[in-house]
């Protein structure tokens, strides 16, 4: 994609400050970081969101994510971080190439990333069964 970010990092073409490189993956601290330390998780081929990408690549993103957490924490001095993906624009996702987010968490720091709602009486069996039938 030429007007992807990611792609242009990848490529070198943008500046980043890199945490980790193999030949499929990048992970680089992010520009505008939610807490200290917020990292992306990156694959070097750009696939738009995570039901785009193959399976082994996701597997591969998620064992350089447990490579390079417990980095992380060591760095920034704390052991709680959040794993996110948002996959579509209502989820929140601004860049359209799959991308994990590892966010450390301090004590107090402020940042929530959601509050919790309520299913109406049988409105979670009746999902649980549409989910199970749609696999």
């Amino acid at each position: 994609m030429n007007d992807c970010i990611f792609c242009k990092i990848i490529k070198g073409e943008l500046p980043c400050v890199k945490v980790y490189e193999d030949s499929e993956i990048m992970a680089f601290l992010d520009i505008h970081p939610v807490n200290f330390g917020h990292t992306l998780v990156v694959p070097k081929a750009h696939y738009v969101n995570v039901m785009d990408t193959p399976a082994d690549l996701l597997s591969k993103l998620m064992t350089v994510v447990k490579k390079i957490a417990p980095a992380i924490s060591k760095a920034t001095g704390t052991d709680s971080f959040n794993l996110g993906v948002n996959n579509g624009s209502p989820a929140g996702q601004v860049i359209f190439h799959t991308h994990f987010h590892v966010m450390p968490r301090y004590d107090g720091d402020g940042y929530k990333m959601w509050g919790a709602k309520a299913y109406a009486p049988g409105e979670m069996e009746k999902l649980g069964e549409a989910v199970k039938a749609a696999i």
